[in-house]
């Protein structure tokens, strides 16, 4: 096979890139509206790479929290119609769960989020799910290769959610920037 040759000047550097790492949304959306638009301006405002949602399914949300939601495919269904609306292309509706069409621990869904897209990651959550990640015993494990962004500041922290309290920040609002 030809190699190919290029001419660069002397002391070229190649630009580095502008943007980086991966900002992972982790929660049921039965509410898109806000919750995705605060994703939105903090992936621009942080300049990550690429923005992904991913719904939690019924049968993971009665595992976890024990609560009700409304249908997977109705939930994702009108996430795609709101990002439809706001030419909101950059960000990808991850449908791993609509796959397995079941109970997905976070563990299986986040091994397949950080083998599927760039490093570093940053999972945003609720103060809710994330106390309930922390329950987790391969919380300790996950912690240390991804940072936490929680909307917002946890009433009653996990014990283990406060031992990592370095690994977290808590999103900014609109009125602190």
């Amino acid at each position: 096979m030809p190699r190919k040759t290029e001419y660069v000047p002397f002391g070229y550097e190649p630009p580095t890139p502008a943007t980086k790492g991966t900002l992972i949304f982790y929660d049921p959306f039965e509410q898109v509206q806000e919750l995705v638009e605060r994703a939105v301006q903090t992936k621009q405002k942080r300049a990550f790479s690429k923005l992904v949602l991913y719904p939690l399914h019924e049968e993971t949300m009665k595992r976890m929290f024990k609560v009700q939601v409304s249908p997977f495919y109705k939930r994702e269904q009108e996430l795609r119609e709101w990002l439809d609306e706001r030419g909101a292309s950059f960000v990808v509706v991850e449908s791993f769960e609509a796959k397995r069409k079941k109970y997905t621990p976070i563990d299986t869904a986040l091994r397949h989020l950080v083998e599927k897209y760039g490093s570093p990651h940053f999972v945003l959550m609720t103060p809710e799910i994330a106390n309930a990640f922390a329950s987790y015993s391969s919380f300790e494990e996950w912690i240390v290769r991804l940072r936490l962004i929680l909307v917002s500041e946890p009433k009653h922290p996990h014990p283990r959610l406060d031992k990592f309290r370095h690994r977290w920040e808590v999103l900014e609002t609109d009125s602190e920037s």
